[in-house]
């Protein structure tokens, strides 16, 4: 387990009490036995579903001691895999009663948290196919792969947006306007974006950070996403910030204008 200086556990890794949330309310266990999993097909599982280099032969025990100790042993990002693993290998429609969809959701969010806190990814009200395709890839590489892999996706998804924005209100910009350019145009323009409420001022200090912020994810995607074949990609930490500064302005402008 990775811990902190102080030799503490990351605040942001699983508990043991959720570990045992996950293994008794949603896998199942019986007769000490860990769901369906046989000795097999636990030791394929982490390759299969979480991409993951995980021998359980390495420990003592049965599948469900096994598979406690290792998500138990685990980084964050590697205990994020391992539960969007759990939840594509067993449905909410099979297994114990306890398995239930609003179980199912806590599990996601808890894999968001082990991620580095991730700010929820939320489909913006009018969004057109291609940026729904761009946010549905994003959340896909990032159950996958990881922050770094959905940098691209998520980029695309707020340009897309921001386009989509001043489209629906008739307001002019250029083809290749870039997204501080149209968020700009969607501040100066859209009626809803007239009144920032009774700190206006310092509302609008916030906006022009965002438009700071749009200016430094052209050349982050460009350089050191793998939009490109770049050799040197941002690490995961840094794509986590880039992720999580996107999502906050695709939620905020959903809310506001739409």
């Amino acid at each position: 387990m990775t811990t902190t200086p102080d030799g503490n556990q990351e605040s942001h890794a699983l508990t043991r009490g959720e570990i045992q949330r996950i293994v008794n309310r949603f896998i199942g266990v019986e007769a000490g036995y860990l769901g369906d999993f046989s000795y097999a097909s636990h030791a394929s599982f982490y390759s299969e579903y979480c991409d993951l280099d995980i021998d359980p032969s390495e420990y003592e025990g049965t599948t469900r001691v096994r598979f406690i100790k290792i998500l138990f042993s685990q980084p964050p990002a590697h205990q994020a895999r391992i539960i969007r693993g759990v939840v594509d290998r067993f449905p909410v429609d099979e297994g114990p009663v306890s398995r239930t969809p609003e179980l199912r959701d806590e599990l996601f969010r808890l894999a968001d948290r082990c991620d580095g806190h991730m700010v929820a990814s939320e489909l913006p009200k009018g969004a057109t196919e291609v940026v729904s395709r761009a946010i549905a890839d994003a959340e896909a590489l990032l159950r996958a792969t990881g922050a770094t892999s959905g940098v691209d996706r998520v980029h695309t998804a707020l340009h897309g947006y921001l386009i989509t924005l001043c489209d629906a209100e008739g307001i002019a910009h250029a083809r290749d306007a870039s997204m501080a350019g149209l968020l700009k145009a969607l501040r100066r323009s859209h009626p809803r974006l007239q009144d920032l409420g009774p700190r206006e001022n310092d509302m609008e200090r916030v906006l022009n950070s965002f438009g700071t912020i749009m200016d430094a994810l052209n050349p982050v995607r460009n350089r050191a996403s793998v939009a490109h074949p770049n050799q040197t990609l941002l690490p995961p930490e840094e794509a986590a910030l880039v992720i999580n500064a996107a999502r906050t302005l695709l939620s905020y402008l959903s809310a506001k204008v739409s």
